[in-house]
């Protein structure tokens, strides 16, 4: 029997600002331009360095605001990546340049479809499903992360969407009960545009989209996805985002708006809003592709990929480095860690070690370190380690037994859990800061603002909340992202039926 909410459990908004950086949301609110914002600060609580996922980049982030687990869990390991058992490079949309070096229609069913279909793994849920199967009326708009419990077939609303649909995105999805996923999607008619996506417009869709729900109650919970921030802060770099953070602050008044005002949208409506991931400003190029020169390396061509030794995917200020060679793993390990480790631009190289990848390896320009779960030391979370060697490889002190980083933020288990996800290289790299990996495509974000890295100054985002969740920052020593889904969950009282891991002994998620 469907679970429902409880009696007085207030609806609940998501709001996702992409690469909300907390520096430039405290600029935003005290100059006068994020009222909404403000409000939703003032009233609730507002932890200005909650730590993103590794790889910070957004698949990879979105995957873990909507299901609670890391890479390790949820399976997607970053923008660009490559499928083994496919023999091929799957690309989320890097740049359009690079999305057209592996074919447009195949990086957007990529990203629109097997993402969550195929991509996605099947052993943890996502909050649409988790509240799906507990009665909860969902809603969603445009998201990488849609899946959720609900049929929808292609819109065919405006004549755009007509002629895309009926040529080229034809499939039936699953995702929340109300969905509104660009124009491809629409579980009713609205009469807003999104035409197809497209960024500086899908702000204002969501925007459209939200208003409409609320002004006919059509959701108990709804994923308000506000995505242009971080476009906007590639262009023009991140100390540019007051502007875009004040046309994302304008969408949610909207919603407020369409309840009454500020004051009766809080009166029904519980509010949380967080980043992605945050962005650094970049100045220099890495060029992985001539790094490895001397290598095959498949490229998007499925010939390529016969007797290839490595596959590379760099993904803005982070890339993996697969081993396609199993007959001569070992060597072609060892000569791509030696390729890395002189490349100029290159932070940290990550790798298992041991034939059973028991351990974890980081190479830096400051020395190297190995270490995995278990051992005398703790982190900000419980969590106990067993580290050897230079500990300023992660820029790690230790202090009555607690080891933290200033520099790498929860660096440990972020670290493990991107090494242990079975879809990620066999080497992961992170790029020191002021530098960007070129893409498949040949672009890149210089002179402009770019994510991807541990380093915190692309791994620290912003986080809110209003009348759900505890009722201080204090209430954990280091809010992450993983803590956003079971805030969701345990809003409405539900509990997922599959367990969620966040860490590599936790347990499952309890209401």
């Amino acid at each position: 029997m469907a679970q429902v909410p409880a009696t007085g459990t207030k609806k609940l908004v998501l709001a996702v600002i992409d690469a909300l950086k907390p520096s430039m949301l405290e600029r935003a609110i005290e100059s006068g331009r994020a009222p909404a914002l403000k409000r939703i600060r003032q009233e609730g609580v507002y932890v200005d360095d909650c730590v993103a996922a590794f790889p910070s980049v957004t698949p990879v982030c979105a995957a873990t605001i909507t299901t609670g687990a890391g890479p390790d869990g949820h399976l997607i390991p970053s923008m660009n990546w490559y499928h083994r058992q496919e023999g091929r490079y799957v690309e989320y949309g890097s740049s359009f340049s690079a999305s057209r070096q592996f074919g447009v229609l195949r990086s957007l069913t990529d990203t629109v479809y097997r993402m969550n279909a195929e991509h996605l793994s099947h052993d943890v849920e996502t909050v649409f499903e988790t509240l799906d199967d507990a009665g909860v009326r969902t809603a969603g708009t445009t998201y990488l992360i849609y899946r959720g419990r609900h049929q929808h077939e292609v819109a065919q609303e405006s004549a755009l969407a007509r002629i895309v649909t009926s040529t080229l995105f034809r499939r039936t999805i699953e995702g929340p009960q109300e969905l509104f996923y660009a124009d491809l999607y629409a579980s009713r008619k609205t009469g807003c545009r999104g035409q197809l996506g497209m960024p500086g417009i899908r702000d204002q869709h969501t925007g459209c989209v939200g208003a409409y729900l609320v002004e006919h109650d059509l959701f108990d919970f709804m994923l308000f996805s506000l995505p242009d921030n971080d476009q906007y802060s590639h262009k023009n770099g991140p100390h540019a985002q007051v502007t875009s953070i004040a046309a994302a602050d304008r969408q949610l008044e909207r919603l407020m708006h369409a309840a009454g005002g500020a004051e009766a949208f809080l009166d029904e409506h519980a509010v949380i809003v967080t980043s992605d991931h945050s962005q650094a400003a970049v100045e220099e190029r890495i060029r992985l592709d001539r790094a490895f020169g001397d290598f095959d390396v498949a490229t998007q061509t499925a010939s390529s990929t016969i007797g290839a030794e490595v596959a590379l995917s760099p993904a803005q200020r982070a890339a993996m480095v697969y081993v396609l060679d199993e007959e001569r793993r070992q060597a072609v390990l060892e000569r791509a860690l030696e390729v890395v480790s002189r490349l100029e631009g290159i932070d940290l190289v990550l790798w298992l070690t041991g034939s059973s990848g028991g351990e974890a390896a980081v190479s830096s320009p400051r020395g190297e370190l190995r270490f995995a779960p278990g051992g005398e030391l703790e982190d900000e979370a419980g969590e106990r380690w067993d580290v050897e060697g230079d500990l300023a490889a992660l820029d790690l002190s230790v202090r009555d037994g607690r080891v933290i980083s200033h520099d790498y933020p929860a660096a440990l288990r972020r670290v493990w859990s991107a090494l242990r996800c079975p879809t990620a290289g066999d080497v992961l790299l992170s790029a020191s800061p002021g530098y960007e990996f070129v893409d498949w495509g040949g672009a890149d974000h210089v002179g402009g603002g770019s994510h991807g890295s541990l380093h915190r100054s692309d791994s620290l985002g912003a986080l809110l909340w209003c009348g759900t969740g505890p009722p201080s920052r204090q209430s954990k020593e280091q809010w992450m992202l993983h803590d956003v889904a079971p805030m969701v969950r345990q809003h409405f009282g539900a509990v997922p039926h599959l367990a969620v891991s966040a860490r590599p002994d936790a347990p499952p998620e309890s209401g």
